[in-house]
């Protein structure tokens, strides 16, 4: 099974697409063991003091396709979760200084919590679906998938030149522009889609 994320894949402004639409999508691959489902609490990570959080879907990919069309993409999705794709900003910034990778910086146990799939064909509009982050009962990041730069099927597109993706396989779709913040120990995560509260964990 593979994780794959993608950067960089929301604006505030609809009216900035398209200039930023160049083709060149920013994909990342994240390991199978930095996933947490069940709503289960996450130890904060010893290896970091800058935890950053960025809510996002996740579509898991249900059948094997390689070289997939735009047109076909969006069969390949069986369903639609959220999930929160962390990242140790002091370790990315240390693999940066020496033109390293982010795999480290992304790649920890338990950087991936997800949860709260449900079918693709709850969503009638894959180009509009609304998803919010809370933290401690706070409102932090609210996201729309109109304000994708690379929306569900282009992505699956683009991804499948390169490699093949197998059923279970799911994709981090990328985060809302504003919001993405630092978490500290004893935080309480809450994330939504359309409303529903389906990611429910505290960093313990």
């Amino acid at each position: 099974m593979k994780l794959i994320g993608i950067g960089k894949n929301y604006v505030d402004d609809k009216s900035e697409i398209a200039a930023l639409k160049t083709g060149a999508q920013l994909i990342f691959i994240k390991a199978e063991s930095t996933i947490v489902t069940g709503n289960k609490d996450i130890e904060f990570p010893a290896i970091t003091n800058e935890l950053a959080y960025e809510v996002e879907l996740v579509a898991k990919i249900g059948k094997r396709g390689k070289n997939i069309t735009e047109a076909d993409a969006a069969s390949y999705i069986s369903e639609i979760g959220i999930g929160i794709d962390y990242t140790a900003k002091d370790v990315l910034a240390a693999s940066r200084a020496n033109k390293g990778p982010w795999a480290l910086a992304k790649g920890f146990d338990g950087a991936s919590p997800i949860n709260g799939f449900k079918p693709v064909a709850n969503f009638p509009d894959l180009n509009n679906i609304n998803f919010s982050l809370t933290i401690n009962g706070e409102q932090k990041q609210v996201g729309n998938t109109d304000y994708m730069i690379y929306n569900f099927v282009e992505i699956i597109a683009y991804v499948s030149k390169f490699m093949t993706l197998e059923p279970g396989d799911m994709i981090f779709t990328g985060t809302p522009a504003s919001g993405v913040g630092l978490n500290v120990k004893g935080d309480h995560l809450q994330a939504f889609i359309e409303g529903e509260l389906l990611l429910d964990f505290k960093l313990i």
